[in-house]
Formats: structure tokens, C-alpha cells, sequence
């Protein structure tokens, strides 16, 4: 069932082949230019692959690149099935598809359907008027009784949105409130009009007509919204509450899922699907990825890129000892042999993961390295999101003015009425902010790291001059070479892709060890999370196995350096 990138023809692969893949996220607008508009673009993509070919990438999950107005980069949707003129054309698109299949590689596409763009032509036909047939395909409200139609108060519920203030906005025009949890202009589709599904479904199946290989739902488990849609506790200062436990997860979400299953996938069994799920918990995971139940293949949860927040993502604090070991551990533990994981630390809306996790300066190499060993070999599929694989940074943002991204400067905005410090708020904007992930990749030591010719959208990291893929291709020691043989490791051998997980308690909270066993196969992984050096002992059994993967290019007997990592393997005789 192993599924590699040079010679697999990806038609004849079982079903299950994303077990063994790793998929690596493309965000393309920061990706690679190829026309110096200081954009990237698809055609950059296509330019760029042998670098992903080479590290031995399976699957690209690509960020969204239909037609959109970008006020929230993309993930407002105008038109499901045209390419924004930004990234290319749906030629563009086709030839990236058969690149990736001649390599033996897949794409898998962003869906966004939750909401769309409300310049969308459904939303445009259901704000026309109160009779519009497609008005019932998104959320509308009368104003709260007793309140002046656009008032403050007014709002239907009380709701906070993700990207703060109310989730509704007035319509003059009609003289009633629309439902967006996001920016006003992303207004969310009512899933409860089985005309909005099955137009949904039908966008799906003429993209897996045109060759994708499947889908990254984003926020999917907002689909499904409990409709009396009640207010939440009120926060004392800003009197908008969190309706999470009404729009997440709600009543019909699993029915969705299964309908979707049914009328999209149903006899296009070799793909991927992967649902981003906000605040899911391991039951509603397990519920999602048992495959008897026929829903996703797998979800991304969110509570290890949470351990971090104070009261808010922009008020950051220091993670305890073990806590990131703990809670990965907990979600091995609770999907089991029955569900799947999908095994992240960065994607487009989280800091890099070395700066976050680990040590971006003293230990940099190594914190890397020991972050990726630790995270690929745990069970599950691991997504590596552009730039990782060559340890790229946070980025440098002096001044509010370097900023781009909407929920961080909308956030900005409101910190002074939430009686925050400017100060601190940009601190917290620094290290958590979604624009650290959205700096261009950093190819090489050239002008704007050879991710354009022209002027990038958002500035380039200046670390670029040495840290930069270029310069560790031919480093045998570099990240990017040793994320090449991680990820030859999950081809190789199917204790990866297949094996149980089980905790191995070493005497040291900072290091995660735990053991991988698939028939006579045994691996054992131990990995020290810390700039501190860490007395261990492995259990006896291992006493006579061997060393195949290090981050340090020898060992030391009973000690663990700084961000070290050691996987060893012996038969399970």
C-alpha cells in the first residue's frame, strides 16, 4: 500500500493510500511568482515542483484559488468554478493536474462552503429581495424586537464573529440581518435548504470530473447550526457573546457528511478528504473518521495550536513542560486504531512551528528537526505547510502598516475599546499573527528570496540571505534533507502508515517517546522538546535495537541534547 512519487501509477493505489501519504499545503499567493506581479500564482507552482518531488510530497493541498474579491485572501468565494485571473486560468489548473498525476501526485483542493463572497451570484439573487427563490440559501433575520432596524443592539443574536464584531449585517435594501460568522463578506449558506446541498455537490463532482483528487473542507463543522440560533453569554464590555455551542457541530452535521459522502464520493473511492473542524472533540473526531460510518477520512483539530492562547490567540503564554507531547498524545490515544489523524503544526493560519514550538535561533536546526520526527512517525497523515520543510521563521513586522492580514488588524482595532495595550496587542500579533505563515517562500538569497521579481504583496523575511531552500539542497545535514528522509521513512515501511501508538514514559516530562508496531515490526521514537538536556533510560527491551534516524550526528548513552531526536528499531520477536 505504499505510495511513492516516482513510480506509483495513481489510478491502481488502494483506497487507503492517504495513510501512507504526507501532503504538503500550498498557499499560493505566497508560494512562487511566475509573471512579478509580487503575487504567486498557479504557473509558479508548476515551476516549483521538483522541489516538492524531491522531498518526496505525495499530495499538494491547495489554498483557494477561485475567483474572489480577497477580502479574507481567497476564502471568500465568488465563483466555485473559475480560477481568480490573480493565480491563472482553468488551464493553468489542468496542466497543474496532469504535472502532479505524471509525477505520480495529487492535488486536493480547498472547499469553502460554508460561506461564500457576497458578491457570489447565489447571495447576490437571495439579498435582491424578500421573495427571491434563493433567499432561504443563506441565514436572514428580522432585527430584534423592540429595536431600531441598524441600531446597535439590533442584531438578531449576540453573536461575536472570528473576526470580531457582530456576525450580522444589516441589509437596507431588504430591511432585514444576514448571517456571516466570518467578515460581512463572507455570508454564510444555509445548509438546511437541501437546494443549497445539492448545488454544493454538484460544484464538487465537476471538480473530481475535471481530475482533483479530493477535498479540504474548511470550517465544516459550522455546516450544520442549531436554528433558533440563541444568544450566548454576554461579554461584559463589547455585549457579544460566543455562539460556538449553536453554530458548531450541530444537530444535522454527521447527516451532512453522509449525505456528501453519498452523492459525491460514493465510487470515487482513491481520494482524500479532510475536514478543518474548530474546537472538535476527540468523540465528534472519532465520530467523523470511523470509516464504518462513511463521513471524512480524517479532520484537523485544533487543541494542540490553542495551548498557547491566553485570552485570546493575540495574548500568547509560555507552554508548560510535556503540554504539546501531552495533548498529541491524547488524540493518538482517543482515535485509536479506529480513527485517523491529521498530524499539523503549521498551516496558513498558524505561526511557524519553529518559532512557536521550538528554539528559531540558538536551536534552530534542531528544533526543527526533532519537531518534524516527532510529529511525522505518530500515526496519522502529516501535512507539511510550505516553507517547513526548510525551518522557515516568523516573519518581521515592525509597524502595524507591515500587517495584512483581516483578523489580526481587525482585532488590532477593537484592542483599545477591550481596554488592551496597543503595544502588547502588536506583540501578541508578532508571534501569533496569521501573516507569520504568509510570508513568501524563501527559495534563495536573492532579491525577495526569489519567491518574485517584482514587489512581494507582504515583506519577505530578511533571514532569507542564508536561510533559503537553494542553500540546503546540496546540505546533507540541512532540514530540508532530513525531512526527505522522514518522509522516506512513512514510504518504506508500513509501521509507519499502519502501526499502534503507544505512550512510553521515560522519566521526563519534556520528551515525548512513544513506541510504533505493525506485526514483527517495532519502532521507537524519543524525542527531547527542550533547550535543557534530559537524563532517560529506555525500557530494557530496547537494550539491543538500532539507531536508523538522529537529528545530532552521533549519540550520547542515557542523554538526550537539546531538541534531539532518536528513532530505533528492532524486531517484535
Amino acid at each position: 500500500m505504499t505510495l511513492t512519487t516516482a513510480d506509483t501509477d495513481i489510478t491502481t493505489v488502494q483506497p487507503e493510500w492517504w495513510k501512507s501519504a504526507v501532503v504538503y499545503q500550498v498557499y499560493p499567493r505566497s508560494f512562487s511568482d511566475s509573471n512579478g506581479d509580487g503575487i504567486g500564482d498557479i504557473r509558479g507552482i508548476i515551476n516549483r515542483l521538483d522541489h516538492l518531488e524531491q522531498l518526496g510530497i505525495d499530495v499538494i493541498w491547495l489554498s483557494p484559488v477561485y475567483r474572489s474579491p480577497h477580502a479574507d485572501a481567497g476564502y471568500d468565494i465568488s465563483d466555485y468554478e473559475a480560477i481568480d485571473p490573480l493565480f491563472g486560468d482553468l488551464d493553468d489548473i489542468d496542466e497543474l493536474i496532469a504535472d502532479l498525476h505524471r509525477r505520480g501526485m495529487r492535488l486536493v483542493m480547498d472547499l469553502v462552503v460554508n460561506h461564500t463572497s457576497d458578491e457570489h451570484p447565489w447571495f447576490l439573487e437571495s439579498r435582491s429581495s424578500t421573495t427571491n427563490p434563493k433567499r432561504d440559501w443563506y441565514w436572514w433575520r428580522d432585527p430584534r424586537p423592540g429595536t431600531a432596524p441598524g441600531a446597535p443592539g439590533a442584531e438578531p443574536t449576540n453573536w461575536e464573529s472570528f473576526f470580531s464584531g457582530p456576525t450580522w449585517t444589516f441589509d437596507e435594501n431588504t430591511g432585514q440581518y444576514y448571517l456571516h460568522l466570518f467578515a460581512p463578506k463572507q455570508p454564510d449558506l444555509n445548509w438546511e435548504n437541501p437546494e443549497v446541498r445539492q448545488a454544493v455537490y454538484a460544484m464538487m463532482r465537476r471538480w473530481l470530473d475535471r481530475g482533483i483528487d479530493g477535498f479540504r473542507m474548511d470550517v465544516i463543522n459550522l455546516i450544520s447550526k442549531h436554528p433558533e440560533l440563541p444568544d450566548a453569554e454576554p461579554h461584559p464590555i463589547t455585549g457579544r457573546g460566543d455562539g460556538f455551542p449553536f453554530y458548531a457541530h450541530g444537530p444535522r452535521l454527521h447527516e451532512y457528511l453522509q449525505e456528501m459522502r453519498r452523492e459525491v464520493f460514493d465510487g470515487r473511492d482513491a481520494l482524500l478528504t479532510v475536514g478543518e473542524m474548530p474546537g472538535v472533540s476527540t468523540k465528534e473526531a472519532l465520530l467523523t473518521t470511523d470509516p464504518t460510518r462513511r463521513e471524512l477520512n480524517m479532520v484537523f483539530q485544533f487543541e494542540h495550536v490553542g495551548l498557547d492562547h491566553g485570552t485570546s490567540k493575540f495574548d500568547p503564554r509560555p507552554l508548560a513542560p510535556g503540554a504539546l507531547a501531552d495533548s498529541l498524545t491524547k488524540w493518538q490515544d482517543a482515535l485509536g486504531t479506529t480513527g485517523w489523524n491529521s498530524l499539523y503544526l503549521s498551516n496558513h493560519d498558524q505561526p511557524r512551528a519553529v518559532s512557536r514550538f521550538g528554539n528559531d535561533t540558538q536551536y534552530w536546526r534542531e528544533s526543527a528537526t526533532a519537531l518534524a520526527t516527532m510529529l511525522h512517525l505518530q500515526r496519522g497523515t502529516p501535512y507539511v505547510y510550505q516553507g517547513e520543510e526548510i525551518g522557515m521563521t516568523n516573519g518581521h513586522f515592525p509597524d502595524l502598516a507591515d500587517f495584512r492580514d483581516l483578523e489580526s488588524l481587525n482585532f488590532y482595532h477593537q484592542s483599545s475599546q477591550l481596554g488592551l495595550l496597543a503595544e502588547n496587542v502588536l506583540d501578541g500579533m508578532r508571534r501569533n499573527g496569521r501573516d507569520n505563515a504568509r510570508t513568501p517562500v524563501q527559495w534563495n538569497a536573492e532579491h525577495a528570496a526569489g519567491f518574485t521579481s517584482g514587489t512581494p504583496w507582504i515583506g519577505v523575511n530578511p533571514n532569507h540571505s542564508w536561510l533559503n531552500a537553494e542553500a540546503q539542497y546540496q546540505d546533507a545535514s540541512s532540514i530540508y534533507n532530513y525531512y526527505r528522509q522522514l518522509i522516506a521513512l512513512r514510504h518504506e515501511r508500513d509501521v509507519v502508515a499502519l502501526g499502534t501508538f503507544t505512550r512510553v514514559d521515560i522519566g521526563e516530562p519534556a520528551v515525548l517517546a512513544f513506541e510504533r508496531a505493525h506485526s514483527a515490526d517495532l519502532l521507537m521514537v524519543a524525542v527531547n522538546l527542550s533547550d535543557e538536556e534530559r537524563f532517560i533510560r529506555f525500557p530494557t527491551r530496547w537494550a539491543h535495537s538500532t539507531l536508523i534516524l538522529s537529528n545530532y550526528p552521533d549519540t550520547a548513552e542515557f542523554v538526550l541534547r537539546p531538541w534531539e531526536a532518536h528513532v530505533l528499531t528492532r524486531r517484535n520477536d
